[in-house]
């Protein structure tokens, strides 16, 4: 079982930048892949970025060139840097891992962006 723990959400004004961190239990080098998804009030959860094992990483055409997806393999940590955040960012960030067991989700943080 893996379990996943972000932080970093928070309250920030339009235009500033934050960063998440997604603390995995496991070694994340072995996992098939992470991912950042988000879920606005009243929408459904949408991927936001996917870091895929061999390094890949894809954008939500929303977040190109905004977003930039990382990760450190001796951390087993993987981050997502925000910047020049918008008010329909505002949303509850969710980090979640493959591997061969199934598909796990962290509890989510709280992203608010004010305009």
């Amino acid at each position: 079982q893996v379990q996943l723990v972000e932080s970093g959400g928070g309250l920030v004004q339009a235009g500033g930048s934050l960063r998440l961190s997604c603390a995995a239990s496991g070694s994340i080098s072995s996992f098939a892949f992470m991912g950042w998804y988000r879920q606005a009030p009243g929408k459904q959860r949408e991927l936001v970025a996917r870091i895929i094992g061999g390094g890949t990483i894809n954008y939500a055409d929303s977040v190109k060139g905004r977003f930039t997806a990382s990760r450190d393999n001796a951390k087993n940590t993987v981050y997502l840097q925000m910047n020049s955040l918008k008010p329909e960012d505002t949303a509850v960030y969710y980090c979640q891992a493959a591997v061969f067991a199934g598909i796990y989700w962290g509890q989510g943080t709280q992203v608010t962006v004010s305009s």
